[in-house]
């Protein structure tokens, strides 16, 4: 197939359809679900969609995963998602990031697991005897949070610096994770859930085995999925771990294979890549483009994006098709944050405006925006104001604050 050729503005647009960003949430206010199997039923949808969502446990409003699922269905609850964990429709491991991914792409994870397995079966032969009694724990009393195995040995485990330590019990558990024996299978608070990985994985994806080379090659198609337009600078292609040339011959392998297109983007050096079977939808934005189709300040959606939502993975991808650069603060010292540490960019339409720096107070049930900044080339209209203002107030209400007050205004 021959290369496309595009301006950013229908690159973009194609990224955020396919991220389930480019609808009107305001359309869907007030929706309401027949049943909790409606809601499950959109839950599902939208992660294999996604093909993952990242985990992180930081809670300035709600985790991360909440967020991103929260800003593509309206009327979410947090508690589905545990729900679907319990039940085993998904299970957490490591692709962009620690992730939530479907239950039916268990086997192509099995590289990913054995590199794993290799790397902290040493540590597990070290903890052996509390590796078998958390197990056999499990086992007999399944599932439990990891508050329900004591230790009075301390370790270093994966975060602890120097002089920290943590409890032998929570560095086993972790490590059991890696090594897959043991999976995560909902959460109370802050306190994820564990139980037996033979206990929640299907039988028939247990045994079902697949050759090295063809489980990553599925892992390959699966983040060419998840990113949808993608280029081989990102160290992380393919969530394997390639050298520069070897993600350059993946990408040419599947450009031979008639797989992947080649899309020039006006006004860059270099190209990005999409898979062959989205060509038509790239190609319709194309020509909508040249239709003169533009956005209304009046009537666009506006959506607060969390710090590791989908579309922000690749930070690279952002600068180009976006003009917006990205960093998330949270380990940036306070006196030296620009924008916050918890500064979440707002997409409106199909550009990103700013960011803002929310905090949830679940008592008092208010959030409080500490900084709404809008970027200095971004005209901040009524229009477009009163779209920001009335997107606070649905995304404060969505997460269970009864008011919201913004601190700072910075539209410089």
């Amino acid at each position: 197939m021959k290369t496309i050729k595009s301006i950013k503005r229908a690159v973009r647009r194609f990224l955020l359809e396919t991220q389930m960003l480019l609808g009107s949430p305001e359309a869907e206010k007030g929706t309401s679900f027949d049943s909790a199997q409606v809601l499950q039923d959109r839950v599902r949808d939208a992660i294999r969609r996604l093909e993952c969502v990242q985990i992180d446990p930081v809670n300035a409003v709600r985790p991360n995963q909440h967020l991103v699922l929260a800003a593509r269905i309206p009327g979410y609850r947090p508690e589905v998602l545990d729900e679907l964990l319990r039940a085993g429709a998904f299970f957490e491991y490591l692709a962009n990031a620690a992730c939530i991914i479907p239950m039916e792409d268990y086997p192509i994870f099995e590289p990913t697991r054995q590199r794993l397995r290799e790397r902290v079966q040493p540590q597990l032969d070290q903890f052996k005897a509390i590796a078998d009694g958390v197990l056999q724990k499990l086992g007999e009393e399944g599932p439990l949070p990891s508050k329900a195995f004591e230790s009075d040995q301390r370790v270093h485990g994966y975060w602890d610096n120097v002089s920290a330590k943590t409890k032998a019990t929570s560095h086993v558990l972790n490590l059991l994770l890696d090594a897959a024996h043991i999976a995560v299978v909902g959460r109370e608070g802050n306190q994820r859930l564990f139980d037996l990985s033979s206990r929640i994985v299907p039988g028939e994806l247990q045994g079902r085995k697949m050759e090295k080379g063809e489980a990553l090659s599925a892992l390959l198609d699966k983040y060419f999925r998840a990113y949808r337009v993608f280029e081989p600078s990102d160290p992380r292609l393919g969530w394997q771990r390639l050298s520069a040339g070897e993600r350059r011959e993946a990408i040419d392998r599947r450009i031979q294979a008639g797989e992947v297109v080649r899309v020039e983007v006006e006004g860059l050096a270099k190209p990005y890549f999409i898979l062959a079977s989205d060509s038509g939808r790239l190609c319709s934005h194309i020509e909508a483009e040249q239709d003169g189709i533009a956005d209304d300040d009046k009537d666009i959606s506006v959506y607060f994006l969390p710090p590791l939502d989908n579309l922000l993975w690749s930070r690279k991808r952002l600068e180009d098709l976006f003009a917006f650069e990205y960093r998330w603060e949270i380990y940036t010292p306070a006196a030296k944050r620009k924008y916050g540490y918890y500064a979440m960019p707002i997409l409106a339409g199909d550009r990103l405006i700013g960011r803002m720096d929310p905090r949830l107070d679940k008592k008092s049930r208010h959030l409080t925006v500490q900084l709404l900044q809008i970027e200095p080339h971004v005209k901040f209209t009524g229009p477009l104001k009163k779209q920001v203002l009335n997107a606070l107030q649905t995304f404060a209400v969505s997460h269970g604050a009864d008011t919201f007050s913004i601190e700072q205004t910075r539209l410089k």
